[in-house]
């Protein structure tokens, strides 16, 4: 990672890790990096507002032209960037952090996230001499423009609405009082669907549940789906460029295998393709990729990498376990309410439920831990494990990956934004990925432990 940047964009705690100076300073340094103009967005935190006001005054101090688009999800940001045609955006959200955070997150020309090339050059400015600010007669000027009209209808403007709106679906959603609720349920009522919402008023508390959505904080979704007996549920993280599904009968799914549903979908439609996903994510995705007659291209973890790996090679189709699903016809970038309309779109053509369409994907037992390292520790806990990995094969593309001669396997990667580390293991039993994450759990501590 940077010096700024981390996995996603700049984090930190608000007024502490993140203060108002480094985030005008900062901002500055991407207006005169990008261009003259650029999109600005905020997402619905506390801190939001005061940091989107620090942004502008650092844009315009270098003379750019702000359009600003307001409280939005970030996949929003995104498309009015291309949408527009501007030389770039800049999102004030933490995404799915706790809400003491806040954080930026820097879109290229195109709309996705900036390369981890241009975070260097972007830092390069930051920590050198500092962006060249302009006369008072040459400061920028800003504007309000209105994107989310476009935004939606470009969404539904790659499914089958008609198609949908037969198929009279029910969808619970859980925006967990992030900016998803500004778009999620208007689209899929749009689509012909009937909607049953919770923890839909934007509240930068999060008082609903954590941003993050996961399994184990869903189980008010849950129980929405069973009351309203609807087809499917949804839940967003903070921005909205995360979403993770529940079937009909209240189970919740991890990203990568409604990813995969996607990817089965898509891989019929397009044999023989490429389809990015890092390291973190199910083998059920390469098994479904190589079954269509597809490549699965493996990076390093990071929605900035799957994106612009897409982009530079020319993918269409690209996802992560957490939820994300980045569908290059729309944009090459997570978007929750796209992945939505996705997976309603598979639901309507093949008239199955959700439970049965994830049921038809190969099984594996999942288990996902995190221990927390200090900041400073990280890169000599990495180096240890590295040098003392044990498994008939290891891969280093992004921490430390363990695969084992029965399937399994172990990924064990320090956080880009938050102090910890995270282990992700699967296997075909639960008790075999348990023993992983135990084990290997275990190995971290006593290394961290070895170095304070």
């Amino acid at each position: 990672m940077g010096r700024l940047f981390g996995t996603n964009g700049v984090r930190g705690v608000a007024n502490k890790d993140l203060t108002v100076d480094k985030v005008s300073r900062l901002a500055a340094s991407v207006g005169s990096y990008l261009g003259r103009e650029i999109a600005i967005g905020r997402d619905g935190r506390t801190t939001s507002p005061m940091f989107r006001d620090a942004a502008v005054s650092g844009l315009l101090s270098v003379g750019c032209r702000i359009h600003d688009m307001g409280m939005l999800p970030t996949p929003a940001l995104q498309f009015s960037v291309r949408h527009f045609g501007l030389d770039g955006g800049l999102m004030v959200t933490a995404s799915h952090n706790p809400p003491e955070f806040n954080g930026l997150k820097v879109m290229a020309g195109d709309g996705v996230e900036v390369s981890r090339k241009q975070e260097e050059e972007i830092e390069a400015v930051f920590f050198g001499a500092g962006p060249e600010v302009k006369p008072w007669n040459l400061v920028g000027t800003i504007g309000q423009q209105d994107v989310l009209e476009p935004y939606m209808d470009a969404v539904k403007s790659h499914v089958e609405v008609r198609s949908i709106s037969e198929a009279g679906l029910k969808v619970a959603i859980d925006p967990g009082n992030g900016v998803a609720a500004l778009v999620a349920p208007v689209i899929a009522r749009d689509l012909g669907c009937r909607v049953f919402t919770m923890n839909v008023d934007v509240d930068g508390r999060f008082p609903g549940r954590e941003s993050e959505p996961r399994p184990d904080n869903l189980d008010g979704l849950s129980a929405l789906v069973g009351a309203s007996e609807a087809d499917l549920g949804v839940a967003y993280d903070g921005d909205g460029d995360r979403s993770i599904f529940v079937d009909e009968r209240g189970e919740v799914h991890w990203g990568d295998r409604t990813f995969a549903l996607v990817a089965k979908e898509f891989l019929a439609a397009n044999p023989g393709v490429e389809v990015v996903t890092p390291v973190s994510s199910s083998k059920v995705i390469e098994d479904v990729v190589t079954a269509g007659g597809g490549e699965v291209v493996w990076t390093m973890v990071g929605s900035v990498v799957v994106s612009r790996t897409m982009v530079e090679r020319g993918i269409e189709l690209g996802g992560e376990e957490n939820g994300g699903i980045m569908y290059g016809p729309h944009l090459e970038v997570r978007d929750g309410s796209m992945a939505l309309a996705l997976v309603l779109d598979v639901m309507a053509k093949t008239g199955k439920p959700l439970s049965e369409l994830l049921g038809e994907l190969p099984q594996y037992s999942q288990l996902k831990d995190r221990v927390e390292c200090p900041q400073e520790l990280k890169g000599r806990v990495l180096e240890r494990l590295r040098d003392s990995a044990d498994a008939p094969k290891v891969e280093t593309i992004d921490g430390v990956k363990l695969r084992f001669d029965d399937g399994s396997w172990i990924l064990v990667r320090p956080s880009g934004t938050e102090p910890v580390f995270r282990l992700y293991a699967e296997a075909d039993s639960p008790k075999r990925v348990s023993d992983l994450v135990k084990d290997h759990k275990a190995l971290i501590e006593s290394v961290i432990g070895s170095l304070k």
